[in-house]
């Protein structure tokens, strides 16, 4: 079936997400550009006219992954004030991404894109530096404010944060999802907060 006509960028875009997903079910290095172009429902040329090979599709992807982070947290300061309350909506918000973005710690996490761009190693880095800035930004106002504990430096809490999520994101691919991320996310939560939170 031929893909409709999308302006540049939303084409660009769509390419981008297909790249994700198929690095999901398929990893790195099977990707290739027929597969992607079959994806999206053009031709291996259609590809071409966008991106010069394999090596800037995973530059699109890698980008897109940080349009999502940011976008997350955008979104959970948009719903709440509460610097508490905006790590657990972000927390939730990150886990259903990685959910459905399965190729995300393929992508941060491969050595192989790291080896073989040290363009895409130091972006990895910077968009991954720009994300826990955020974080860090979210529990520094929440020390401020007295929801969060002042005595923990905020880049430990931020590191523990993310330490709720990522290994089991292990164990859920390695599990063929039977294990339930959702259910551990909620269940890290509580931990989590009853170990930063100031206790009234």
């Amino acid at each position: 079936m031929r893909a409709r006509k999308l302006n540049t960028e939303a084409r660009q875009e769509q390419i981008a997400g297909a790249v994700l997903s198929l690095i999901g079910t398929h990893g790195v290095q099977n990707l290739s550009i027929a597969m992607v172009a079959e994806h999206v429902g053009i031709v291996p040329s259609g590809i071409y006219r966008h991106f010069k090979g394999k090596d800037e599709l995973l530059n699109a992807a890698l980008e897109l992954i940080g349009k999502k982070l940011a976008a997350n947290v955008d979104k959970i300061c948009r719903q709440s004030s509460d610097a508490l309350d905006r790590l657990r909506l972000l927390l939730m918000h990150e886990t259903t991404m990685l959910i459905e973005n399965q190729a995300i710690p393929h992508i941060v996490f491969s050595e192989s894109i790291f080896t073989e761009s040290e363009h895409r190693k130091t972006r990895i880095k910077s968009i991954m530096d720009g994300y826990f800035h955020k974080i860090r930004e979210i529990i520094c106002k929440g020390q401020q404010d007295g929801r969060i504990r002042p005595d923990i430096d905020s880049l430990t809490i931020s590191l523990m944060f993310k330490g709720m999520i990522l290994p089991a994101v292990v164990l859920w691919k390695t599990s063929d999802k039977g294990f339930d991320l959702v259910r551990h996310a909620e269940s890290a939560w509580e931990l989590f907060q009853s170990a930063v939170s100031i206790q009234t």
